[in-house]
């Protein structure tokens, strides 16, 4: 536990209520209430100032990395690289369209902290991950005196997400501008999207009129193509489709692909931007971590950059039928130190975790990975426990946080997290563990 937890729970246990209740008591705009509120933490999780922004440094020179291994490892050949991570030709053909060649710098590194250093256990590449309105939690907080006081002391600081991810949009759609002053952007999900993730998205849109900007909701249908080109949302005139669908969405729905060959020729034409461009999905496959791991691979890499890989990333391995069978005797015999994950999976859905499992059960994972191809094994990280004091009971309870680190081409855009007890299980997600908590991050010197 750091120091800083300590002395927060120390002081709500002293009976200081203000701080106890501060999360409780923080007005929060009524969008984010809606969507988060009932998930919050009782308190804020602290990270070290310098310690994050070295890993943050680290990311950077990790998606570096990452958009080089077409070209490094094979000749620049999209597809072999894309067969080797496990994507399917349909898949590939889709993430190139509309694209550059190299995808724009933007995502969540989602990692724990083992204690001694942050270890990254997936880069999360693209517009469509979440949490960019999470900032909001620390403005609230900031509102309650005693939390402000707390944060004063200690000389707490964080970076507004929200603010960050603005100053990008605004930039990546002046070229399509169709006026004067801010852009016009449609948060657009896929087809029956919005049903489920509407709340998550208004919180967004709230986010961003925050931050002056005008953000529309819709799906990937209700979109118009204007007669010069340019896209529309119920007639109004977007200079950026601001991306909530995956090219799987898109595969899934069987008029996806033709329904978004508009946003391909938009973005193309110069008329409004896709922000950002599905081959994104080429990099945040975690099977493209596995092969900066794989130790075939290291003569591809420098001295600074195989330092940097041991550095951040935990032994990670591809399974597919034709892996060598070491490797896949080698899984089963790291029961108790490995996970199982899909390569293009979120949430921790379809996860496998070896030291939850019984052998039979580990067993048939493994045997099932291999048979489907596409799944990565991954080395455990063990996360530093924090308590939480809650203040509806008074108890103490050990929490551990996945830590969602933002970056952007201008560097690092703040922190989020996730957070479960400890003895809740591995996987720290709201997809597959209801009882997962939101929590705003604060940085201490």
């Amino acid at each position: 536990m750091t120091d800083l937890s300590r002395i927060y729970v120390d002081e709500c246990l002293g009976g200081n209520r203000g701080l106890a209740e501060a999360v409780a008591r923080a007005e929060l705009p009524p969008a984010f209430e809606e969507a988060w509120r009932a998930h919050l933490l009782p308190r804020p999780w602290f990270v070290s100032a310098p310690e994050t922004a070295a890993f943050a440094r680290d990311l950077e020179g990790l998606f570096d990395l990452l958009v080089s291994l077409p070209l490094r490892l094979f000749d620049g050949d999209v597809d072999r690289y894309a067969a080797e991570v496990g994507i399917d030709p349909p898949l590939a053909s889709l993430l190139r369209r509309g694209g550059s060649g190299v995808p724009v710098k933007f995502g969540r590194a989602d990692a724990h902290h083992d204690g001694t250093a942050y270890r990254l256990l997936e880069f999360n590449l693209g517009s469509e991950v979440g949490g960019v309105d999470m900032a909001v939690f620390n403005q609230g907080l900031l509102r309650v005196p005693a939390f402000a006081e707390f944060a004063h002391v200690h000389r707490l600081d964080h970076v507004d997400i929200a603010a960050r991810t603005a100053a990008v949009l605004r930039d990546r759609a002046e070229p399509a501008l169709s006026g004067g002053g801010d852009p016009v952007i449609g948060l657009i999900e896929g087809r029956g999207g919005v049903a489920p993730y509407g709340r998550l998205m208004r919180a967004t849109v709230e986010a961003m009129a925050d931050q002056g900007i005008d953000v529309r909701i819709g799906e990937i249908d209700e979109v118009r193509t204007r007669s010069d080109g340019k896209l529309t949302l119920d007639g109004t005139p977007l200079d950026l489709v601001l991306r909530n669908f995956a090219a799987s969405q898109l595969l899934d729905d069987p008029a996806g692909p033709e329904v978004a060959e508009q946003f391909f020729r938009a973005h193309q034409a110069g008329r409004t931007v896709l922000f950002t461009s599905l081959e994104s999905g080429f990099y945040s496959n975690k099977s493209a971590l596995a092969l900066l791991t794989d130790p075939r691979r290291r003569g591809s890499f420098d001295a600074e950059e195989r330092a940097l890989v041991d550095r951040v990333l935990p032994w990670s391995r591809t399974l597919h039928a034709s892996v060598p069978a070491g490797l896949v005797d080698l899984c089963r015999e790291r029961r108790d130190r490995l996970i199982l994950k899909p390569g293009a999976g979120y949430g921790g859905l379809d996860t496998f975790v070896g030291w939850e499992c019984t052998d039979a059960e580990w067993d048939k994972a493994v045997r099932l990975a291999v048979e489907r191809g596409g799944y990565v094994a991954q080395e455990r990280v063990v996360p530093r426990p924090e308590r939480v004091y809650d203040p509806t009971t008074g108890d103490v309870d050990d929490w551990i946080a996945a830590l969602g680190v933002f970056l952007t081409d201008e560097g690092y855009a703040g922190t989020h997290a996730r957070a479960n007890r400890a003895d809740g299980g591995a996987i720290v997600g709201m997809s597959s563990n209801p009882d997962t908590r939101m929590v705003g991050v604060f940085s201490h010197p």
